[in-house]
């Protein structure tokens, strides 16, 4: 007998009279989720540079900057899910279902601003996502095509547009970057938060917006289907070869990594090797030097290059995981048990972190990050099995039943994909 690729359904956020209808969840969903998580805590914990080899760690290479783009993504996806799916919701109940997000929207951005109160050596992604959701909300009623069409302009448009923004932020005279987390010690100064978060943060929302419609483009997609997974899986693996191909033929091919070199914002820069690349921290240069610094395909850079690369590869896990989840069935649950709750989790694991970081504890990162992943799988793994959701999921779902109201249930609830 086969095993299902699903697990047991849970409550559906689909607002209505009476008990919600039962709806399976994609398993490899989940799982991808969980991936993200995983992912963004290796980067957290492990160095990203091994000083035996004088090159960066393969953690780097596979999980910086790709991790927390797949984070995004992955949110994308799942507003596209309950907002319909592949039948995205109209009328009556996509707008309880805005409401919905924006009230969910609020409470992960309380959770952000709270999070960012403890001192702690990681970039706190909560507030950017809490922002996202919203910025995403006249996006969920859109077909497959007008979302194609959108994600396709966004990416290539809204890094040159921040690239022009940026230097007019800069010599503003107010702040246009704050030097913390995002906290509610932040809301004193709204320019200064509003810029960071939009432009100058290591999570700029501006271009960052890109992930949240590739995965509402990608949630509209009928993913139970084996053809789905696999040009899932191929196209996310072209277009990560594609911008990397792209990035070398400009810098090396056409001279853009000798006019950066000429900027001075970088000491040394061996353009053949693909780690020195992936290593330079974008986030500590001055990109508004050159128009070349569009070529680079660094993470987190917020060039189309960079984000055509880590959008590919969260497409390309996504599809590996809904394929994996075919076969594996409930064997997936050690990565879907955790991805089930991740801002729980992520909340956690930022908790810990700040633990170690301010106690300044020995601890090897082996033992940091193998402790958490065992325990926060165990966690994820009992929630799923009881059919149960996270504390903070628990609460965002409340939030977002709350903000959403009754809506008739002879209301338009269905549109075509």
């Amino acid at each position: 007998m086969s095993i299902p690729s699903r697990l047991s359904a849970d409550q559906s956020d689909r607002p209505g009279e009476g008990p919600p209808p039962k709806r399976p969840r994609l398993v490899g969903v989940d799982a991808a989720r969980g991936i993200a998580l995983i992912g963004m805590m290796a980067v957290h914990i492990f160095s990203l540079y091994d000083e035996q080899t004088d090159s960066v760690s393969w953690l780097a290479a596979v999980f910086h900057g790709r991790a927390s783009a797949l984070f995004a993504v992955m949110a994308g996806v799942g507003l596209a899910l309950v907002s319909g799916g592949v039948h995205r919701h109209t009328g009556a109940q996509a707008s309880a279902g805005r409401r919905g997000i924006a009230a969910r929207a609020a409470v992960i951005a309380v959770v952000g601003l709270t999070l960012g109160l403890f001192w702690v050596d990681v970039a706190i992604i909560l507030v950017c996502y809490s922002l996202l959701f919203v910025l995403a909300l006249p996006f969920i009623t859109m077909g497959i095509r007008q979302l194609a069409v959108f994600t396709a302009a966004w990416t290539l448009l809204s890094p040159a547009i921040a690239y022009l923004v940026r230097p007019v932020l800069y010599e503003a005279p107010f702040m246009a970057v704050i030097d913390t987390d995002p906290n509610w010690t932040n809301l004193a100064d709204p320019v200064a938060l509003l810029s960071s978060l939009f432009f100058t943060g290591p999570y700029p929302v501006f271009q960052w917006l890109s992930y949240l419609l590739l995965g509402l483009l990608l949630g509209r997609l009928a993913l139970d289907s084996v053809r789905v997974q696999l040009w899932l899986t191929a196209g996310g693996a072209a277009a990560v070869a594609a911008a990397q191909l792209t990035s070398t033929f400009l810098l090396n091919g056409l001279g853009g990594g000798s006019a950066l070199l000429a900027t001075g914002e970088v000491d040394s820069w061996d353009l053949a090797e693909w780690d020195n690349r992936l290593l330079l921290d974008v986030s500590e240069v001055d990109q508004t030097t050159s128009g070349w610094w569009l070529a680079v395909g660094a993470p987190h850079s917020g060039t189309t290059l960079d984000l055509l690369n880590t959008m590919g590869s969260a497409a390309m896990v996504l599809g590996l995981c809904l394929l994996l989840a075919r076969v594996a069935g409930r064997g997936m649950l050690a990565l879907a048990g955790p991805g089930g709750m991740t801002l729980t989790l992520y909340s956690a694991h930022v908790l810990v972190m700040s633990f170690v970081y301010t106690t300044e504890i020995e601890v090897g990162e082996n033992l940091l990050f193998w402790g958490q992943v065992l325990i926060f799988t165990a966690i994820g793994i009992a929630y799923r099995v009881s059919a149960r959701r996270g504390p903070l999921e628990l609460l965002a779902f409340t939030a977002s039943k709350a903000g959403r109201g009754p809506v008739s249930l002879h209301s338009p609830s269905t549109g075509s994909p």
